[in-house]
């Protein structure tokens, strides 16, 4: 079967699965429908072991039938197998094993023992080994490679473990049809990776079978690059938040008895938002503008950074995402400012104390710095969702790569510029006034310029042309030792 016809095999099953309500009647028939375009005669009888009727097992067996494999269970118990399909074969595991020189052992690992029974039957057979731990790290060696010392003469295989039961019955989804294979025999990879492709799924060759203890790993692992920036996030609101209340809360009460305890609510958390989405977002391209002057500094790309630095790096789409759900819930908090009680008594008194003075001219520069304002706020926050969705697999895999750096580096230093005049636009004045210090702490929207201002500073330097030219050079491959090197090699030879 060729690779080219089973990716199409795989995109009419994925197309006919979202237009249809009934999964398994529609990938019967696709199934039934495609086989003859991407299987002969003989590879459509093909004959696969699955030991374990678990329901990995189960699913994997009813899902390979599907797809035209001739599929045997092996069971410690064959009487017992009313939920298997009706169409498999139900045996021993010794005369399971006899029928197909592909096992999928679908079972735990502390269930292998009864393996070594079977070393004369599974001698020169493929084994693949579908199984996960409850722990990281949970053993010194991955299942896969016990598996491998356990049975020595055969060729083992780790698959399938990042597939879930669930995803087999109902039709994997984009993120979860990938399938990390991996094993020392290059042959018996690939049969592995035909039967991967056939189910419309796509494998990912990891290389030989030291790479299955950080597969094994892989599905354990919890929004593995998710923790520093929502850690990240949490330490910042509660600094914000703390420091919020301190100036308008605890400050009033204790100079002028006044209980402002209820802008905890919605007050403070509507400042708290806002700067922990600019701060984040001005996170983002603060690692590209440091290893920039690293690179610059070194004069060579061919140096690694720090690894804090690297994992920073690989963390800037997940501090985006999260900046993106701050700026949201700052717009939410916004839009209920006017239903609010103590916004509409402010109201009432404004108004009353207008009608008693009847002088109340209007004034053009306000309503410049008003409109302004709102307009580099909806501004801003319609970037920052753009930059939000090309973040999406299904969208970023539609562009080029020009097109993606573009998107996310222009506009979204754009974005930041747009999100940080909005906020300086709304403190105008007041943040270099005295008046709004207190304890002599200033405004909170003071330290949500600190980092944005420093981040698009640098980036302003950057592109000059004169170190942006040398930056470029850098990033070709250019080495500033390496030219200084041929010059005193030159001046040697002659």
């Amino acid at each position: 079967m060729t690779r080219l016809n089973l990716t199409y095999f795989g995109h009419v099953i994925r197309r006919d699965r979202s237009l249809e309500k009934d999964i398994t009647l529609v990938m019967e028939k696709t199934c039934t429908d495609a086989l003859p375009l991407t299987m002969n005669s003989s590879e459509k009888q093909e004959t696969v072991c699955i030991f374990g009727t678990g329901d990995f097992g189960r699913s994997l067996g009813f899902k390979m039938l599907q797809c035209g494999y001739s599929v045997v269970f092996g069971s410690r118990n064959p009487q017992m197998s009313s939920l298997l399909p009706s169409s498999a074969e139900v045996l021993s595991y010794s005369e399971a094993a006899q029928k197909s020189d592909i096992i999928i052992v679908t079972i735990h690992r502390e269930h292998y023992d009864f393996l070594t029974e079977l070393t004369e039957v599974l001698n020169g057979k493929i084994l693949v080994d579908v199984s996960n731990n409850l722990k990281i790290n949970q053993y010194p060696e991955s299942n896969a490679e016990y598996l491998a010392q356990l049975v020595p003469g055969t060729h083992v295989v780790k698959a399938f473990n990042t597939i879930s039961a669930w995803a087999l019955q109902s039709g994997a989804l984009d993120a979860s049809r990938q399938v990390f294979v991996c094993g020392n025999d290059s042959k018996a990879k690939q049969r592995v990776m035909d039967i991967v492709r056939t189910l419309g799924l796509t494998p990912l060759d990891q290389g030989s079978l030291t790479a299955a203890k950080e597969i094994e790993n892989y599905p354990l692992q919890l929004f593995p690059m998710w923790r520093f920036p929502l850690y990240l996030s949490a330490v910042l609101c509660i600094f914000i938040f703390s420091y919020c209340v301190i100036r308008e809360v605890i400050y009033p009460y204790v100079y002028e008895k006044k209980d402002e305890t209820f802008r905890m609510t919605i007050s403070i958390p509507n400042r708290v938002f806002p700067i922990a989405a600019l701060t984040l977002l001005a996170l983002v391209y603060l690692p590209g503008v440091i290893a920039a002057i690293l690179q610059l500094y070194r004069g060579t790309k061919y140096r690694r950074f720090p690894d804090w630095l690297d994992h920073w790096m690989l963390c800037r789409k997940q501090l985006g995402l999260v900046a993106l759900g701050f700026a949201f819930l700052h717009v939410l908090y916004t839009l209920v400012i006017p239903i609010r009680y103590y916004v509409r008594w402010r109201l009432r008194n404004i108004t009353i104390t207008q009608a008693a003075n009847k002088d109340n001219p209007f004034s053009t520069s306000s309503a410049w710095v008003s409109d302004s304002y709102v307009a580099l706020g909806i501004l801003g926050f319609f970037l920052f969702v753009l930059l939000g969705i090309t973040s999406l697999p299904s969208v970023s895999n539609m562009v080029n790569w020009r097109e993606f750096r573009f998107v996310q580096s222009k506009l979204g230093y754009l974005t930041l510029i747009l999100c940080t005049a909005h906020t300086l636009v709304y403190g105008g004045k007041r943040f270099l006034s005295p008046s709004i210090l207190r304890w002599c702490l200033p405004s909170a929207y003071v330290l949500a310029l600190i980092i944005p201002c420093t981040v698009l500073v640098i980036k302003f330097i950057l592109i000059m042309p004169c170190i942006d030219k040398t930056l470029t050079r850098i990033r070709q491959g250019w080495e500033r030792n390496s030219k200084i090197s041929s010059s005193l090699n030159g001046k040697t030879d002659i």
